[in-house]
């Protein structure tokens, strides 16, 4: 480690630490910002591109909640990383998490179940992405899963469609009401997404499915403490978004906040200081996120500061100050009040390689970050989204048209559009949820893994002691970590 603010020591533009001489470039994370990031640099023979991510999987995220609702998979929308860079030979995948970065040495250690590795580099390009926040209140976390990653789409999937099973079984009408009713907190595009679907599922997709009870009368509640939806959009689409959401049974309570989240309900306050509760057994937890911890380390050591979601305040040309070999893209990104969406940073991975391979033809003069905003969108049913594209706004059919069009564009791979296309046919056109498997294991492996990490590990040897985790028999995640899921000071350690 160094002072903050101290620059890096300065290395020959072209020096690598791999042999052969090219310019070693590591890349942070494997969403939107890392892969355009590596894929720019596919034709640069000067470079080796090393990709580090806690997943082996390039996760399209705007399409999650569709997982989450049965009409994608998820293999449609996280392809396997090392599949999409098949074809590129200077680039490789390792698993892991990244745990620290030493900007005095170039070094970024990353552990995985295998044990930790270091890895050396010349310029580095942090795009680790962002998590949920719970705004303080992280053990709402335990009732109210987010909506970041397949584990919190599965989660939900097994909720949702396990919340309509259970109520067909239930014999209260008390439980029956609470097991139908559901509460998405958060009315960005996500929350939209998410209460519009799952109305729909309820009123439309699941007809006919039960002898006991009907779907349609489920509750589907969306909250937030703005004065409106969709607050990036204009007014007009917010009230058209509204409107749409309100035709298809869903509640909007706006200028509420949530002060409570427990198994059975959810209480909120709103700007009265009036407090209300909705019993309800499934929650989703579409507000507010937070960048990976990486950057307030990063800052830490750079000296430079964070924004309130933990983004890393750049410089013009997306580097670190005083780290012209350190770029910070994405969700952790702080710059011009650019929003955390895709497009950004698509455009930010771009900008970095191409400042990488100026640098190696000497002509980099510290260009800076021009975002092309190409417009906003945001589904709210089937065939109704909104758009805004550079000030032409649309709502309706032609603005759904255009978000199918945008999505099925970007989603990786020949395959995962022809097979989505198929499955959208399936679920809009008709009205089936092909992706409706769900298992119990998925619903609770999260509240299971906090347990069997808040467990104390069992001393050698000992017999007789409680299961970390019900029917576990005491085994581990892995042989190689300990209950908390960090390598075991016994594990390898190697270098790249």
């Amino acid at each position: 480690m160094h002072a903050p603010g101290t620059p890096s020591p300065a290395r020959p533009s072209g020096s690598g630490t791999e042999g052969g001489g090219r310019h070693h470039v590591v890349v942070v994370g494997s969403g939107f910002g890392g892969l355009f990031t590596t894929r720019a640099l596919a034709r640069d023979p000067r470079v080796k591109v090393t990709m580090i991510a806690s997943t082996g999987h390039h996760l399209f995220q705007p399409l999650l909640y569709q997982v989450a609702t049965g009409i994608l998979s998820e293999g449609e929308v996280a392809p396997a990383t090392r599949d999409v860079l098949r074809r590129q030979r200077n680039a490789r995948v390792l698993l892991g998490t990244v745990t620290e970065v030493d900007l005095a040495r170039r070094e970024v250690v990353s552990t995985s179940p295998a044990g930790t590795t270091t890895t050396s580099y010349d310029s580095l390009v942090v795009a680790a992405g962002a998590g949920q926040s719970y705004f303080g209140n992280d053990h709402f976390a335990r009732y109210a899963p987010g909506m970041k990653s397949i584990d919190d789409a599965l989660e939900l999937r097994g909720r949702i469609f396990g919340a309509f099973e259970l109520a067909e079984l239930a014999t209260d009408p008390d439980v029956r009401r609470r097991l139908l009713t559901f509460v998405v907190v958060g009315a960005g595009p996500t929350g939209v997404e998410m209460a519009g679907q799952i109305a729909e599922l309820a009123h439309r997709a699941l007809r006919g499915n039960f002898r006991h009870i009907d779907p349609r009368e489920s509750r589907i509640v969306l909250v937030d403490g703005a004065p409106a939806i969709l607050g990036a959009f204009s007014e007009r689409l917010s009230r058209a978004a509204a409107r749409q959401l309100e035709r298809l049974g869903v509640e909007i309570q706006l200028g509420r906040l949530v002060t409570g989240v427990d198994a059975e309900g959810v209480d909120l306050r709103d700007t009265d200081g009036v407090t209300t509760r909705i019993e309800t057994q499934t929650k989703v937890w579409a507000a507010g996120v937070a960048a990976s911890p990486l950057g307030a380390q990063l800052a830490e050591q750079s000296g430079a500061s964070t924004d309130r979601a933990g983004r890393v305040r750049v410089e013009p040309d997306c580097t670190l100050p005083g780290h012209p070999e350190v770029f910070v893209i994405g969700d952790m990104m702080a710059l011009d009040d650019l929003p955390g969406v895709a497009q950004v940073a698509m455009q930010a991975g771009v900008h970095a390689a191409s400042r990488i391979r100026r640098r190696l033809d000497g002509q980099d003069h510290g260009e800076p970050f021009r975002f092309q905003d190409k417009g906003s969108m945001a589904t709210v049913s089937r065939f109704h989204a909104v758009a805004d594209v550079r000030g032409l706004e649309l709502s309706g059919f032609p603005a759904w048209v255009m978000w199918l069009a945008v999505h099925v564009f970007y989603l990786i791979g020949f395959k995962n559009r022809v097979t989505t296309l198929l499955h959208w046919a399936v679920s809009f056109v008709g009205r089936g949820r092909s992706e409706r498997t769900a298992t119990l294991q998925q619903v609770r492996a999260r509240q299971a893994l906090a347990a069997l990490e808040e467990q104390p590990a069992a001393s050698p040897g000992a017999a007789g002691g409680d299961d970390p985790v019900p029917g576990t028999s005491g085994s581990r995640l892995d042989d190689l970590t300990s209950p908390a899921g960090r390598p075991r000071s016994d594990a390898p350690r190697q270098s790249t």
